[in-house]
């Protein structure tokens, strides 16, 4: 059902270009990579010999024709594989638009070798380990057959196929993993619930994992900044692709389209480690969501305190994912099973973060959630209910469109976990409203804090996260919400997040005051005497867009927006906090 409502619009072959690599060229053909080779200037020579299998034909359930590279072990010795499922090229690693993102969170391109994917693992180190790494182009993108889909479970149908022939080649163990960040994430969330008999683990590193709720509408509202980048300019093929701006707008509420574009989380139980932040507005709602949902036993999560692509190529977390492979696709007893659970980060914002704390779940078990009330006379926070009655409000459009509230602590404060607001609203003038949070940390003179998520803090990066580039910089937890969605589903819903069904409309009268819940990305930050915390409330988007040349979302806002406190519509911010 949901395949008869997808879009499709043409697509165009990959041409030479800043997409475009050394490896690029099809040229179906093995052979091998001696130690010391170099595929380009900037990046790192090879440790080992490296035989390669280009542009190897597999075909699909279907009947659909997909190409691969395969790095693997020169030898006898049969080698476990990874794979790295995206729709970027599988020879972009050493293209322009690659290094230049390196270039741009400051990632010196001699970490790797050219022969990775984008966002994935880098066959120099794991071939040097003793892994195969295998680089698809998937249905629909380069030289391969079909039209290409975006994160949907036809994709793990079609993962589930390479991984159960990788299984089958002479120089496979029969065991096989995932790893890589971003679309590569995803990709592992819709794979794994499909089951393939031969993948022994997974290793997602920051990912949306519901289409709908995490890129083209989130809190129902219609921000398509970044899924028109991933449409327009991400990949390209010989047949069609699929047109998710045509979709979003086509399909404004939940349905059997956007329900296909959801992980069926209750069957991914293979051995997963899932690598999370705090910080990329992009991808941690949809990575905690799929942690806490998946049904595997055995699964591990790491909060860090940067941005994915350096984390993911920094060598002691390498080490770290290979210890975890080691133990679940080479069998080795390295004691990966003492590895805590969950190791999390705390930010500090004023350089003294802490990182890999570790604990048995998140939030940790000595974390009470605790509501601090808004009061709309005073425009603090406090943890007893004002008796009075008041509003805060802001025109919309003007110089001051947000109101703000702020609490002061005198003592040592971590909050770690999910936060949420629960607000009485109105809109004046108006018959809908969207809402735009932020949890700012303060100092003690009332500066907002914040900190690059990644090694480059030059100028450049400085200008372009001013407004926007969100996951580059981090200024807080933010939420959002159109009010007309506000309707809880109650199956999703926990008394910590709670989760909206998107499947209706419920538009305002004029002076109707209503109750919503809004959900915050989760948090792990300290205060230390002094310092503060503000909330923010806004008719506009007070981060901007996620990446730099992003279209940013202007709303719809018109009129008044007012909010209520005190009383008996006694609006709170519920709070993380962890016992001292």
């Amino acid at each position: 059902m949901s395949d008869d409502l997808k879009v499709f619009t043409p697509s165009r072959p990959l041409e030479p270009g800043d997409r475009y690599g050394v490896l690029s060229t099809f040229e179906p053909g093995t052979r091998t990579l001696r130690a010391g080779f170099r595929i380009a200037p900037p990046f790192q020579p090879l440790p080992v010999d490296i035989v390669l299998e280009k542009d190897v034909a597999v075909t699909l359930r279907d009947g659909v024709t997909i190409y691969v590279d395969v790095f693997r072990p020169a030898g006898t010795e049969r080698a476990p594989v990874i794979v790295a499922w995206s729709p970027y090229g599988k020879g972009q690693g050493t293209s322009a638009s690659v290094m230049g993102i390196f270039g741009m969170v400051g990632l010196d391109n001699a970490v790797v070798s050219g022969l990775e994917k984008f966002e994935g693992p880098d066959p120099a180190y794991w071939c040097a380990h003793g892994y195969a790494i295998c680089n698809p182009d998937i249905r629909g993108v380069a030289h391969c057959e079909g039209d290409s889909v975006v994160w949907d479970r036809q994709e793990g149908r079609d993962c589930h196929d390479l991984i159960e022939w990788l299984a089958g080649q002479d120089w496979c163990t029969g065991k096989v993993a995932m790893s890589g960040t971003s679309y590569l994430a995803v990709s592992q969330w819709f794979t794994a619930a499909e089951q393939p008999p031969h993948l022994a683990a997974i290793n997602p590193w920051e990912g949306v994992s519901d289409v709908y709720r995490d890129l083209v509408r989130r809190g129902g509202i219609p921000d398509t900044g970044f899924a028109r980048q991933l449409q327009d300019h991400s990949y390209w093929g010989e047949g069609r692709k699929e047109d998710l701006l045509a979709e979003a707008e086509r399909y404004p509420l939940m349905n059997d389209l956007w329900a296909n574009k959801i992980p069926r989380f209750e069957k991914i139980t293979v051995p997963a480690y899932v690598v999370a932040s705090y910080s990329n507005t992009l991808h941690t709602a949809g990575t905690f969501r799929a942690w806490r949902r998946m049904a595997s036993e055995n699964k591990w999560l790491r909060i860090h305190n940067s941005q994915e692509w350096p984390d993911y190529y920094d060598e002691t977390n390498r080490e770290d994912l290979r210890r975890f492979f080691d133990h679940y696709l080479k069998g080795e007893d390295n004691g990966w099973e003492q590895t805590p659970r969950v190791r999390y980060s705390l930010l500090d914002l004023e350089g003294g973060d802490r990182v890999n704390i570790p604990a048995d779940q998140f939030p940790p078990a000595d974390v009470t959630p605790t509501r601090f009330f808004l009061d709309g006379n005073t425009r603090t926070l406090g943890t007893e209910p004002p008796a009075a009655q008041a509003t805060a409000g802001y025109p919309v459009g003007s110089g001051a469109d947000l109101v703000s509230f702020v609490a002061r602590f005198d003592q040592e404060t971590v909050l770690v976990g999910y936060p949420k607001a629960h607000l009485w609203v109105e809109a004046e003038e108006n018959d809908d409203m969207e809402l735009f949070l932020l949890l700012q940390k303060l100092d003690a003179h009332g500066t907002p804090l914040q900190q690059f998520t990644v090694p480059n803090h030059s100028a450049r990066v400085h200008d372009v996260t001013e407004r926007g580039a969100s996951i580059l910089r981090y200024k807080g937890s933010d939420g959002r919400l159109r009010v007309s969605m506000r309707h809880l589903d109650e199956t999703l819903s926990t008394a910590d997040v709670p989760a909206h069904s998107f499947d209706r409309v419920e538009k305002l009268a004029q002076g109707d005051v209503v109750d919503v819940e809004i959900d915050l990305l989760p948090i792990g930050l300290t205060f230390h005497p002094g310092e503060q915390l503000r909330l923010v409330v806004s008719g506009r988007s007070l981060l901007g867009t996620m990446m730099p040349g992003n279209r940013e979302y202007v709303s719809a806002n018109k009129g008044q927006h007012v909010i209520h406190t005190g009383g008996d519509r006694a609006s709170y911010l519920q709070l993380p906090i962890q016992s001292t």
